[in-house]
């Protein structure tokens, strides 16, 4: 049973020390609430990567054992991997801004499926006097996107390290101050997203004028630690059931997988059959909303159509019945119009666009299903 929204604002916010909410001091980390799988996500910039760190694991590696220490079983995940932790996995990009991260995401987000992400960034941003005036704007249209993509993860939301730069200490103050509003907007929402207090770190915490040393990264650990076990508190972690059966959806055509164009996300994008290749355009998840996702969209009947031949896409997920897909007798059902995911004459040839069809269970609509928890 879902705990009411105010218990979830309270149990949050008091641990991870939100606004307008009395709490007492952290001296102590709270006792874990669960021993649920966690498959972590570290995204952001080179903070998240690790530089300045004498390991390169920046504050991942502590992160991970402090977790692990809980009874967790534990997954890093992501593209890239650094530093010399056993699970170097991450989407630590140096140099990246809030708009660049943003760009990669979906992709990251529909491949690796994580159950949390901890999320610093905008660094870059404000160091480069990029845009600052919407740069939290920005950051907000970013946690959207992540809750979105996978609505059962917890996102923890960092505040920036202090730094010794000039450009970005004359707004990092701002920055940081507009961020619980937004994490309070998304919890209003009924999202699982959380805030961290970085204020720990200190100038004396620095290896140079912007990436933390060893012990501002272990300070940084702790802060991601308390915001997972806030989490774990809250009955956030071990997700709601909404995502989490992915992975390839193999066609009757021997060989064959339904496969996003190109791996790109950009509405409108063909669904097609293609070679089976372990890509993230052919990694899905099915939701128990009843959509299939890649690449951060939903897979999607063209224009509502419900007719013989509508082409099938993927599109932004929307709610429409025309994005839901009921997995019946080894095929893919599109209710609303009673059709199935077709193979248009059994096709073998890669970039074949599929489409809506009378059913009829041939070898052309068999579909390998995946079934939400």
């Amino acid at each position: 049973m879902r705990k009411p929204l105010t218990a979830l604002l309270f149990a949050v916010a008091a641990a991870l020390c939100l606004p307008g909410v009395a709490s007492a001091a952290p001296a102590a980390a709270a006792t874990p609430a669960s021993t649920a799988s966690v498959r972590l996500m570290p995204l952001g910039d080179s903070i998240t990567w690790g530089v300045g760190s004498s390991t390169g694991n920046g504050y991942r590696a502590a992160l991970y054992n402090e977790l692990a220490a809980d009874g967790h079983p534990l997954d890093f995940v992501g593209s890239l991997r650094g530093g010399s932790m056993s699970d170097p996995d991450n989407e630590g990009h140096s140099g990246y801004r809030i708009d660049q991260v943003a760009a990669l995401t979906d992709a990251a987000l529909s491949r690796y499926q994580p159950t949390v992400v901890t999320l610093e960034i905008g660094t870059n941003d404000l160091n480069g006097n990029y845009q600052v005036s919407t740069a939290t704007a920005r950051l907000k249209s970013l946690v959207d996107q992540i809750t979105r993509d996978v609505p059962s993860a917890t996102v923890l939301v960092a505040s920036l390290v202090v730094s010794t730069s000039g450009t970005e200490e004359q707004y990092r103050g701002a920055y940081n101050q507009a961020i619980p509003g937004i994490v309070q907007s998304e919890q209003a929402a009924g999202k699982h997203v959380g805030y961290v207090d970085m204020s720990a770190v200190t100038t004396a915490d620095l290896s140079d004028y912007l990436h933390p040393n060893d012990n501002g990264y272990q300070k940084m650990a702790d802060a991601f630690h308390r915001g997972v076990q806030a989490a774990d508190s809250a009955g956030w972690l071990g997700g709601s059931g909404s995502g989490s059966a992915s992975g390839p959806v193999r066609s009757g055509i021997s060989g064959k997988c339904l496969d996003v164009r190109n791996g790109s996300s950009t509405d409108g994008t063909p669904a097609q059959i293609y070679t089976c290749n372990n890509a993230a355009a052919q990694n899905w998840t099915a939701y128990a909303d009843g959509t299939l996702r890649a690449v951060g969209k939903c897979l999607d009947a063209t224009g509502r159509g419900t007719a013989n031949g509508t082409k099938v896409e993927i599109w932004t997920c929307n709610g429409g019945a025309n994005q839901v897909w009921q997995a019946v007798n080894g095929s893919y059902r599109n209710p609303v119009s009673g059709r199935c995911l077709d193979d248009p004459a059994s096709s073998t040839t890669d970039g074949t666009q599929l489409q809506l069809w009378d059913c009829n269970g041939q070898a052309n609509q068999t579909w390998t299903a995946l079934v939400p928890g």
